[in-house]
């Protein structure tokens, strides 16, 4: 059995010149400046005079007038001019130097020494060794030092390395997580896709055997705050394994070729501690698309990601090293990414349903000293719709909330009101509004409130208020379904436009006139409208022709590309829209108008108390319809009819 005789090899570079790298400068910098002083020293100097004695002779101070008298004399063969002094070599034996001090200004002196034939020329007065320092040594230290600091500054932004270049030891994460599966809640399919990796990395050697090749790279998707990186973290966690995270952006540098030098050192530390786990968080940053066909593109981020996929490419069953990787925009990465032997699978963790948020909320609750009257269950049902994150950040709202308060626990009233501020803003209790806009602000929020009771298919309201919240909203009607929807019906999405509707509708009613309150609440029933024509095929103006493609599926907003039909098309999309508003918005006015006691009770005690409860709202309208006998169709009985209508088929 062959052994390495020296452990530390190939790295013998333990040597006097590695271990004290800036004392070897500047010994350097110093031979080679007096090499350089040597060799190219000033003739014209000491030296000169120094020839001209013979190398040896006394020095003699004497004055101005004694030299030149000397020089009148004949004693003098040559004489050196500085700036504030003088220097002569005699003539003869024994050879004497006589040093005065310059008379200046005086213009007698090389006159003088022309007419005598005496040789002169000048010297440098200074010192030679501070010649040395102050000409040389010093800046070439100055030079050193500014070197030095914007070398560390580069290693400190760019992650060590040659100066800071290439390297990822900075810019990555090496950790052995302590978070479980039990930290993680409302994911249970996603949990299961990747319970597999786990055992794969606890005891490679078992499916090795059996021939099986676990997946290479699992893709995380889905919204932002749903919980991806912590459930990567829980894989380690529960592996027990290293793991690796670093962010998308991080490979990219204004350096060329920098990006693939990281991707290669991340994953040669990834296989030196396998089995691992490299986590690469918001991968579109690196992994876009290369066919986009962007002018002027990032070759340099092309670069990263084809050195990722020859990475991933080289991994195999020797090396248990599990890739994961999450993104909220899936739709823009390259193929070659997403193709079997890379990210063979893709995991979706969305948004939690009811259960989900029920046990998401435990988990944040852990910590957190609730009263006896908290209900979790009933929060989670005002919080459809929203992420992990989201439901975190109400937890700890509401403690705040509670703190401030210098209540002893959070009550329900305290997770409510966190709801309502992550859902409607912040209350502003302190803004005076005038009795005329209170009045119009009831009448409005009234006005969604009854519309949204009374029409089938609409998310029914949970709260009403005329208390300014946010920026701008000077009352607000929540409607909070109790789950999540996944498909919307056309005539659910036609109640939505009727609830939108409802504000306008009834301020031109009960007012007389209408307001630029109800400017948001029409931008977004034109938006619904919109999309149902140009998405989801539900007019008649287009039929099944769909004129968008739906892009940015998690993140909302980025829908559409360029308009791919004629103006004409255009032209019969906003006409139908404009005139779909006008019947909606007619046929909502005659709904208040039939409910219109309803409307001033309402109304009233809004601005009596300013907010009123869900249960306050059903008592008004069931009240009303009870009093003048109107029966509605409500969800339940089409639910109903549904069914029966499934049986009897």
């Amino acid at each position: 059995m062959d052994k390495n005789i020296n452990p530390k090899d190939p790295q013998k570079n333990d040597n006097f010149f590695n271990k004290n790298p800036l004392l070897v400068f500047a010994i350097f910098s110093i031979v080679t400046v007096l090499i350089f002083k040597a060799l190219f020293e000033d003739g014209s100097g000491e030296s000169v005079i120094g020839g001209q004695t013979g190398g040896s002779a006394q020095t003699q101070s004497v004055s101005y007038y004694e030299l030149k008298k000397l020089v009148e004399a004949g004693k003098v063969e040559y004489v050196g001019i500085g700036e504030g002094s003088l220097k002569a070599s005699s003539k003869g034996e024994p050879k004497v130097t006589f040093v005065a001090k310059r008379v200046i200004p005086d213009d007698t002196l090389v006159p003088l020494l022309e007419k005598q034939n005496v040789k002169y020329g000048a010297f440098t007065e200074k010192n030679w060794l501070t010649d040395l320092v102050f000409g040389w040594v010093l800046p070439v230290f100055i030079f050193f030092a500014i070197w030095m600091f914007l070398t560390n500054r580069m290693q400190k932004n760019m992650g060590g390395g040659i100066l800071g270049i290439g390297s990822m030891k900075k810019l990555m994460n090496s950790e052995k997580p302590k978070v479980k599966f039990s930290d993680v809640a409302g994911n249970d399919e996603a949990k299961e896709e990747v319970q597999e990796l786990i055992e794969f990395l606890k005891s490679p050697d078992k499916y090795i055997k059996l021939g099986a090749k676990i997946p290479k790279g699992v893709l995380l998707v889905g919204p932002p705050g749903t919980g991806k990186t912590l459930l990567a973290k829980a894989v380690a966690g529960e592996a027990e394994v290293p793991f690796f995270s670093v962010a998308g952006s991080s490979f990219i540098e204004m350096f060329v070729g920098v990006g693939a030098s990281r991707v290669r050192d991340l994953f040669e530390q990834a296989k030196k501690e396998a089995p691992s786990i490299i986590f690469i968080d918001e991968l579109d940053a690196i992994g876009k698309s290369r066919a986009m066909g962007h002018i002027g593109g990032n070759d340099e981020r092309e670069q990263t990601l084809n050195q990722m996929l020859a990475e991933m490419d080289g991994f195999g069953t020797e090396s248990p090293v599990i890739v994961l990787a999450a993104t909220n925009r899936p739709e823009i990465l390259d193929p070659a990414l997403l193709r079997p032997g890379r990210f063979d699978r893709q995991v979706l963790v969305d948004k939690p349903d009811f259960k989900g948020r029920v046990e998401i909320l435990k988990v944040h609750a852990q910590n957190i000293k609730l009263s006896t009257d908290a209900d979790l269950e009933e929060l989670a049902k005002l919080t459809a719709g929203l992420a992990g994150a989201d439901l975190a950040n109400i937890i700890n709202e509401a403690a705040l909330l509670a703190g401030r308060e210098n209540k002893e626990s959070v009550s329900q009233q305290n997770l409510k009101e966190a709801v309502e501020r992550a859902i409607a803003g912040l209350e502003k209790k302190s803004r005076r509004i005038s009795p005329k806009e209170k009045r119009i602000v009831a009448y409005h929020e009234s006005g969604h409130a009854v519309v949204s009771q009374t029409t089938r298919g609409s998310k029914k309201v949970n709260k009403v208020s005329i208390i300014p919240r946010g920026l701008a909203a000077l009352g607000y009607t929540l409607n909070t379904p109790e789950e999540n929807k996944y498909l919307v019906q056309k005539h659910e999405l036609m109640a939505e436009v009727d609830v939108l509707l409802g504000g306008r509708a009834a301020e031109e009613l009960f007012i007389g006139e209408i307001s630029t309150g109800a400017a948001n609440d029409l931008e977004r029933a034109t938006d619904i409208l919109k999309a149902m024509i140009m998405y989801y095929g539900m007019s008649d103006v287009t039929g099944l022709m769909v004129l968008e493609k739906q892009r940015n599926t998690f993140l909302g907003g980025g829908m559409g590309g360029g308009r791919d039909y004629s103006e004409k098309t255009s032209e019969e999309v906003d006409a139908y829209i404009k005139a779909k508003l006008s019947e909606r918005y007619e046929a909502v006015k005659a709904k208040l108008e039939l409910y219109r006691e309803a409307m001033e009770t309402m109304t009233a005690v809004l601005l009596d108390v300013e907010v009123i409860e869900k249960e306050k709202v059903e008592e008004i309208i069931k009240n009303f319809e009870e009093a003048n006998g109107i029966v509605r169709e409500s969800d339940e009985d089409e639910l109903h009819s549904d069914e029966s209508h499934a049986k009897n088929g």
